[in-house]
C-alpha cells in the first residue's frame, strides 16, 4: 500500500510539473515572421545544462550560435557530441527549399532540418523566440531549465530577397551599431543589407588610391538644423563626418556571413556624388571646387563621364569589389541633374558622337559603361528605377522606389526587380500624425500600410511575377540622427516587412492584421529586454468620417483589441465609445484610450466641418499617388482638414505632375456661397501650389459659370488657400462644380528637383 501511495504522489508531481511548464504557453505563438506551417503538440522540452548537440557540416553555423546564444543568456556549459547522445539534432535534407527548414521539438529532442546552411540559421531564429525572452538581455537567466512547448514547423521564404537599407551617408552609424543593426535584419529572416555608403553629405568608405575621399570628403564643414522646408536655413556651425576604415568593413562583412546577411554596398553615381567631387574637383563638369553638401536635397554638381572620372570610379569599384564578396554592386543612378552635363561642352560633344538623344541617354551610357566593367569581375549591378531612363543595362537589376512602375517596365523586359516604393517602404516617413514624433523628410507611412504591401505589381502576369526578386525596406537618414532614432524608424514597421517578404502577402488584411497585432504586441516585450527603442503606436486612437444614406458618420477604431475608446463631443462628458457617431453639426470630437481601466497613448482630437459637399460624389480624373492616398478620393470632402505641418497625412492628397479635374455631384441643387481649399507649398520637396486653377458652376438655368484664380501671391508661404465667395454674386444655384487644377510643370533650374515634375498636394474642398 505505501508503495502504491507513492507512486500515486510522484505521478502528481510529475503532473503538476508538466501543468506548470504549459501555463507558460497558454498565449499566441508569437512567431514573426509568421511560419508556413505550424502543429503545436502536447508537452514539453527541456533545456538544462546537460543537453548536448549534434552538428551535420555546414550547419554548424547555425548551432554555434543557438549554443552561444544560450551559454550568453544563461549558466549552461553546452557542448557537441555524437549523434546518437545528442538531444539537439542539425541534420541535412535536400528536399527541403533553399532557405527552408523544419523545426521538430518534442519531449526528448529537437530536430533542425534543412537544405543549406540559410535554412538551419533561420530555424534557429524562430527556436529562438520560442525561448524565454529573459535570454535577450544576455545575462545569466537564474532558472537551471528553459522549457519550450513541443511543436513542429514546416517553413521557407516566398521571396529570395528580403531587404533592408541603411544611409549612413547624411548621419554616420559606427562600426558597432552596424553589426547590431545586421544581427537584429538576421533575426527577423532579412538576408540582404544595402548600405549606402556615399553621398552629397559624406563619402563613408576608405578607398586606398584616393585618401581625400575620406580625409576630406568624409566630413562636412556644418549640418542643417531642422527641416529643409524651414526659413531661412540654420546651420549647427558644427563639423561632421566619419568613415570606416577597409579593416572596419571586412569586420562587419565577415560578421555579416555568420548571420547570413549579404551586404551590397551602394556607391552613388552619376548623381549625390559632390561629396567625391569636393575631394577631387577634376571628377566634375566645371573643374571648380565645390564644399562637401551641408544640407540635404538633391544637388547640380554630379560626375562628368569623361576619361578621368571612368578611371576613378574604375579604381574604386575595383577596391569595393575586392572587400564585398557578395554577386551585386549597387551603383544608384538617381536624382542626377542634367543642368552642368547640358552647360558641358565635352557632354554635349559626347551626345553628339554617340549618336545619343538627350542627356538621359548620357546617363544611360554611363551606367552601360560602369555595367561593362562591374559584369568583368564577376559581378551584377543594382540601380535605382532612374537607370531605366535612356535605356537599361543589359544585365542590371532595378530597385523600384518611386513606385511599381519601373519594376513593371522592367520586369516586362525581362530583367530582375526589387519592390522599394515610398508608398510602403520608405521608413524615414512619418508613421503617425502627432505633433510629438520625431522630426522627419514628411510623408505617412502607418504599420498597417507596410503590412498590407504586395512586392508582385498585379500587371505582372506570372511568367513577369518571376523576375521580383523581393523587397526591401529604406531607412534615409537626413532626420536620423542617432541609433536610437533608426531604431524608432525601423521598429515595429520592420515586423511588418519581413512577414511580408517571409510568409508572403496578405490575402485577407481585414482577418490577418489584427492576428499580427496580438503576435507583434507580445514581441514587443522582446524588444524592450533588448533594448530596442520601438514607436508603440497600437493604442494610438484613428477616427473616420463615414457616409451612409446621406448621414454623416465618425468611427472610431484602435489598432489592439486590448484597448477601449472613450469620447467627448462638444466638450460633452467622456463616455464609452460602442458605435459610430452621428454627426449633425460641426463638430470637435476629443477622445482618450484605456487599457485595463489606466489610459494608454495619446489623447486624440478632431473637428469636423459639415459644409455642402460633405455627402457629395467625387471623381478625379486622375489616382492619387499611392504614397499619398491613405484617405482616398473622399478625403477631399470628408469635413476634416489636413495638417498645417506635414504633408503627408491621410487628408492630403498628392498627385505627381498630374493636371487635375475633380468633379463634386452634389446630388441635389443647392445655393452656392463660396468654394475654399488650400494646397502644400514645399518646393524644398518638389511640391508647388499651381499657378491658377478653374472652377466650373454648373446651373440648370443658364450656361456654365466659369472662374479663374490666380495663385501667384505670397509663393514663400507653406499653404497657399484659395477662396472663391460668391456672396455678391446673387444667387447661385448648382448641383455639379468642377475643380480644373493645372500642375505646376517641370521643377525649374536651381531649385531642389530641377528637372523633374512637381508634385501637388490639395487639402479638403469646402462648399458654403
Amino acid at each position: 500500500m505505501k508503495r502504491f501511495f507513492l507512486l500515486f504522489i510522484i505521478i502528481l508531481l510529475v503532473l503538476s510539473c508538466d501543468t506548470k511548464h504549459d501555463k507558460a504557453f497558454d498565449k499566441d505563438l508569437a512567431l514573426i515572421p509568421k511560419p508556413q506551417h505550424v502543429e503545436t503538440k502536447p508537452g514539453i522540452f527541456i533545456f538544462n545544462g546537460q543537453s548536448a548537440f549534434y552538428s551535420e557540416g555546414e550547419f554548424k553555423l547555425a548551432s554555434d550560435f543557438l549554443i552561444e546564444y544560450l551559454s550568453a543568456g544563461s549558466a549552461f556549459n553546452l557542448k557537441y557530441t555524437t549523434k546518437d547522445k545528442a538531444s539537439i539534432l542539425f541534420l541535412k535534407n535536400p528536399e527541403i527549399p533553399s532557405e527552408g527548414y523544419t523545426l521538430d521539438v518534442s519531449k526528448n529532442m529537437i530536430i533542425i532540418s534543412a537544405s543549406d546552411g540559410s535554412g538551419a540559421f533561420y530555424a534557429v531564429q524562430t527556436l529562438r523566440q520560442l525561448l524565454p525572452i529573459e535570454l535577450e538581455a544576455q545575462k545569466k537567466y537564474a532558472k537551471h531549465e528553459i522549457v519550450i512547448p513541443n511543436i513542429a514547423i514546416e517553413d521557407a521564404p516566398v521571396f529570395r530577397y528580403r531587404g533592408m537599407h541603411l544611409d549612413v551617408g547624411r548621419h554616420f552609424f559606427p562600426k558597432e551599431y552596424i553589426k547590431k543593426y545586421i544581427a537584429r535584419l538576421a533575426m527577423l529572416k532579412m538576408n540582404y543589407f544595402h548600405w549606402h555608403l556615399t553621398e552629397d553629405q559624406g563619402w563613408r568608405i576608405e578607398i586606398k588610391k584616393y585618401p581625400r575621399l575620406t580625409t576630406h570628403g568624409a566630413y562636412r564643414d556644418e549640418t542643417l538644423i531642422g527641416h529643409y522646408n524651414d526659413t531661412p536655413h540654420q546651420f549647427d556651425g558644427e563639423r561632421y563626418g566619419g568613415f570606416y576604415t577597409q579593416d572596419d568593413i571586412r569586420e562587419i562583412i565577415d560578421f555579416a556571413a555568420k548571420h547570413k546577411v549579404t551586404i551590397i554596398p551602394e556607391i552613388e553615381m552619376p548623381g549625390h556624388s559632390q561629396a567625391a567631387i569636393s575631394a577631387y574637383p577634376e571628377l566634375g563638369c566645371t573643374g571648380e571646387d565645390v564644399p562637401v553638401a551641408n544640407k540635404w536635397g538633391v544637388f547640380d554638381d554630379i560626375y562628368c563621364p569623361n576619361k578621368t572620372t571612368f578611371g576613378f570610379l574604375k579604381d574604386v569599384l575595383t577596391e569595393v569589389m575586392e572587400l564585398f564578396p557578395g554577386e551585386y554592386i549597387h551603383i544608384g543612378g538617381d536624382e542626377a541633374p542634367k543642368k552642368r552635363w547640358k552647360e558641358c561642352d565635352h557632354c554635349q560633344k559626347l551626345i553628339q558622337d554617340l549618336g545619343l538623344k538627350d542627356e538621359h541617354g548620357l546617363q544611360s551610357y554611363f551606367i552601360k559603361e560602369m555595367e561593362k566593367f562591374i559584369n568583368d569581375h564577376g559581378k551584377k549591378i543594382i540601380g535605382w528605377d532612374e537607370i531605366l531612363e535612356g535605356g537599361l543595362a543589359p544585365n542590371a537589376t532595378v530597385m523600384s522606389w518611386r513606385g511599381t512602375q519601373g519594376a513593371i517596365n522592367a520586369a516586362k523586359e525581362g530583367h530582375d526587380v526589387i519592390l522599394t516604393p515610398t508608398s510602403h517602404c520608405y521608413f524615414d516617413y512619418y508613421q503617425a500624425n502627432f505633433s510629438d514624433e520625431p522630426l522627419a523628410i514628411g510623408g505617412y507611412l502607418p504599420l498597417k500600410k507596410v503590412y498590407g504591401f504586395n512586392p508582385i505589381p498585379p500587371e505582372l502576369n506570372h511568367k513577369e511575377s518571376q523576375f521580383v526578386l523581393g523587397a526591401q525596406g529604406n531607412v534615409w537618414t537626413e532626420y536620423i540622427k542617432t541609433e536610437e532614432q533608426v531604431e524608432y524608424m525601423v521598429f515595429p514597421r520592420i515586423l511588418a516587412l519581413c512577414e511580408v517578404v517571409w510568409s508572403g502577402a496578405s490575402q485577407n488584411i481585414k482577418a490577418e492584421y489584427p492576428e499580427f497585432l496580438l503576435r507583434l504586441e507580445s514581441y514587443l516585450d522582446r524588444l524592450d529586454v533588448m533594448d530596442i527603442h520601438y514607436a508603440n503606436h497600437l493604442y494610438e486612437i484613428e477616427g473616420n468620417v463615414k457616409k451612409v444614406e446621406n448621414k454623416v458618420y465618425y468611427q472610431l477604431t484602435i489598432p489592439s483589441s486590448k484597448g477601449d475608446i472613450h469620447y467627448s463631443i462638444n466638450q460633452s462628458e467622456f463616455t464609452p465609445y460602442i458605435k459610430p457617431l452621428l454627426i449633425e453639426k460641426n463638430s470637435h470630437i476629443v477622445t482618450k484610450a484605456y487599457k485595463g481601466g489606466e489610459p494608454v497613448g495619446h489623447e486624440f482630437s478632431e473637428f469636423i466641418q459639415i459644409h455642402k459637399a460633405i455627402t457629395a460624389e467625387i471623381s478625379i480624373n486622375v489616382s492619387p499617388h499611392p504614397s499619398y492616398s491613405s484617405g482616398g478620393e473622399v478625403a477631399l470632402i470628408n469635413g476634416i482638414n489636413g495638417s498645417d505641418e506635414r504633408y503627408g497625412d491621410k487628408e492630403w492628397l498628392g498627385f505627381w505632375g498630374n493636371d487635375l479635374e475633380i468633379t463634386l455631384d452634389l446630388k441635389e441643387e443647392m445655393d452656392i456661397n463660396s468654394i475654399s481649399s488650400r494646397f502644400f507649398n514645399a518646393p524644398g520637396q518638389w511640391i508647388y501650389a499651381p499657378k491658377d486653377l478653374s472652377l466650373i458652376i454648373e446651373n440648370a438655368q443658364r450656361d456654365p459659370v466659369s472662374f479663374t484664380i490666380s495663385l501667384t501671391q505670397n509663393r514663400d508661404q507653406l499653404l497657399i488657400p484659395f477662396k472663391l465667395d460668391l456672396s455678391n454674386s446673387g444667387t447661385i444655384k448648382t448641383k455639379q462644380i468642377k475643380l480644373i487644377i493645372p500642375s505646376y510643370g517641370i521643377i525649374p533650374d536651381g531649385n531642389q528637383g530641377a528637372g523633374y515634375k512637381a508634385w501637388t498636394f490639395i487639402d479638403e474642398i469646402v462648399i458654403e
